[in-house]
């Protein structure tokens, strides 16, 4: 696995880069190469609006390489991009009582999930992907 991070933010995102390596050292023999994408609240505002019809701000947006693309350019391996808000990573960690360790690895795992497929448009889909994502994460140590 191939994580190329980008920081288009302000702050320094070392942490939040050496969390997510961490996480995602479970699946460290698969072939995927994604990058993640470290935003303010104006430019995941701004995706949100241009991309979901959402006039918003949100904590994580993942686009897959592979989606409904019949040309697809990417290499197999390469499967999309997650946009991560820390603004609202913050935000949300404060509202939820827990710690932002926990919410950016929840917001890399959940944008991986969607990368890999899963979705939660239903509540069936919903049980599927949230159960594997508190099992990442749990095996990474963030509990709730």
């Amino acid at each position: 696995m191939l994580i190329n991070y980008v920081n288009e933010t302000n702050n320094d995102t070392k942490e939040e880069q050496k969390l997510i390596n961490k996480i995602f050292k479970q699946f460290k023999k698969r072939p995927d190469i994604f990058s993640i994408i470290f935003v303010d609240s104006l430019e995941i505002r701004r995706i949100n609006k241009e991309y979901r019809n959402k006039d918003s701000v949100t904590d994580v947006i993942s686009f897959a390489y592979n989606d409904n693309d019949v040309d697809n350019i990417y290499a197999e391996n390469e499967i999309g991009d997650i946009f991560i808000c820390l603004e609202r990573a913050k935000e949300q960690a404060l509202e939820y009582g827990h710690s932002l360790e926990r919410e950016v690895g929840f917001l890399a795992v959940h944008g991986y999930l969607h990368l890999k497929g899963y979705d939660h448009m239903t509540l069936e889909d919903e049980k599927v992907m949230f159960k594997l994502q508190e099992e990442i994460l749990e095996k990474a140590g963030l509990k709730r």
